[in-house]
């Protein structure tokens, strides 16, 4: 089979899959005290979603507006994704940190010309700061409400020195609301030492020199950085207002 990458993609890559698979089953079974199933469900999601997506971008990526609703699509599943790990009864409210994290960035990238109007770029630029943006909310927004919950005498006390509600909030738990961007920081911060990101990597795999790609993986970096910072704030001030409530008991 010709490749158009540095890795052999032949039949090694289904025994490679499969090994991987039977691997992480087996440690998450036996060293982990859980079940086989959820690594060979989440290998066998990846694979279908792959392909899925593998088809659709094919096609998306020649329209650059398709790929924009494409997008979209993306966003809608990682605001349900977010939003239910956070606190399912008001999942939707994950909307509006990773839209804040998103939006910003791709218009920043759009206006300086970094990212072309093109279906490819937009797809896989915008996607991964969707992703990025999801994590940083999950992380950030259960986080903040597991400090509230736990401090949760620290907060009324404040209410009863005079505080409102929301400002006592944010005096306990606006520090925890920056531990969701420690991921995305020390990526940034060890990127080239420590590793290699996945931009940087599936660049030079797919023969682009490794100046591009270096400068490609930068621009990605610091957005990530950027688009983290806005959706742990944005979640943050959600949480503080109540719009994400506090677990009971």
């Amino acid at each position: 089979m010709q490749s158009t990458t540095l890795l052999g993609l032949g039949p090694g890559v289904v025994v490679a899959v499969v090994v991987f698979t039977v691997l992480s089953a087996a440690v998450h079974r036996w060293a982990l005290d859980g079940g086989w199933f959820p690594p060979i469900t989440a290998s066998l999601r990846a694979v279908v979603q792959l392909a899925v997506v593998a088809l659709l971008v094919a096609q998306l990526g020649q329209n650059p507006w398709l790929a924009l609703l494409f997008a979209l699509v993306m966003y809608a599943v990682a605001v349900v994704t977010s939003g239910r790990r956070v606190d399912p009864r008001r999942w939707w409210w994950a909307a509006a940190p990773i839209a804040a994290g998103v939006a910003p960035a791709a218009l920043i990238l759009l206006a300086t010309g970094v990212l072309p109007f093109d279906g490819l770029a937009l797809i896989a630029l915008i996607g991964q700061q969707v992703g990025g943006a999801m994590t940083t909310t999950s992380l950030a927004g259960r986080r903040v409400l597991a400090e509230l919950s736990l401090r949760r005498g620290e907060v009324e006390a404040a209410v009863a020195l005079g505080f409102e509600w929301r400002a006592a909030r944010l005096l306990v738990a606006r520090h925890t609301a920056r531990e969701a961007l420690i991921p995305a920081l020390d990526q940034a911060r060890t990127v080239g030492t420590v590793v290699l990101p996945g931009a940087f990597v599936g660049m030079v795999l797919g023969g682009a020199s490794p100046v591009d790609a270096a400068i490609v993986q930068l621009v990605v970096l610091v957005s990530l950085v950027a688009v983290g910072a806005i959706a742990a704030a944005v979640s943050l001030q959600l949480c503080a207002a109540g719009m994400w409530k506090i677990p009971e008991g």
